[in-house]
């Protein structure tokens, strides 16, 4: 790696763990120069702004999030068994998290209502990752794993509320067993969409002993 580079990597390094802990508001060149132990101008040489530094500290949040939750998840078999991947490694994540904090919550609620291109930046990395989980969803439906009747944006929200949920508990009032009830949710979650598939594979069956299927049998002879 180029000397440049290995320097941006370690600024970027350093002010992840700062925005972990003081929020991307809480990032600036003169706190990341101290950190560092680099002059201002030269932190300042390899972004040129703090809004910069900022988006840069996003998407190098957002590689580090798909390099452990996404793409060892799509190793599994397409439906079910890739969709409790991504959501089991979510919440590894969000656990070891806890102390720090998830940017992408933290980020959230900082840029909510602040338009510019730091909300546009954390923004768009959030949807990629919700469009992923979607798709993923939409492969479980496909493969017959989930019920036809399933709705793949809905799922999907509900299972971004456990994880906000299992932050919000785990991070801010401490409350112990906040992992297990995050996958305790995911798999009531999983059991209604399950139920309504076999619901209709039992509807399709008639019973040996129902009215249809009686009709259904030629007469003795």
């Amino acid at each position: 790696m180029q000397k440049g580079l290995q320097t941006r990597a370690t600024i970027i390094e350093a002010a992840l763990g700062l925005a972990a802990n003081k929020g991307l508001e809480g990032l600036s060149i003169g706190l990341l120069a101290e950190v560092t132990g680099m002059s201002k101008s030269g932190v300042f040489a390899h972004f040129g702004s703090r809004e910069e530094l900022q988006i840069s500290v996003i998407r190098d949040y957002h590689v580090k999030f798909e390099e452990e939750v996404f793409l060892p998840a799509i190793r599994e078999p397409r439906g079910l068994p890739r969709l409790r991947a991504m959501f089991e490694r979510w919440v590894r994540r969000v656990s070891y998290e806890i102390d720090s904090g998830c940017i992408y919550i933290s980020g959230a609620v900082e840029f909510d209502d602040r338009p510019g291109p730091v909300r546009d930046a954390l923004a768009t990395m959030v949807q990629t990752w919700q469009d992923a989980l979607t798709r993923s969803i939409q492969m479980a439906i496909d493969e017959g794993h989930l019920g036809g009747e399933t709705s793949p944006e809905q799922l999907m929200f509900e299972i971004h509320g456990l994880i906000l949920a299992l932050h919000h508990d785990a991070r801010f009032l401490r409350n112990p067993g906040s992992v297990e009830r995050a996958r305790l949710g995911f798999e009531r979650l999983l059991a209604h969409s399950l139920s309504s598939a076999s619901g209709r594979a039992s509807d399709a069956t008639p019973d040996a002993g129902s009215p249809r299927s009686k009709e259904a049998r030629p007469p003795r002879r």
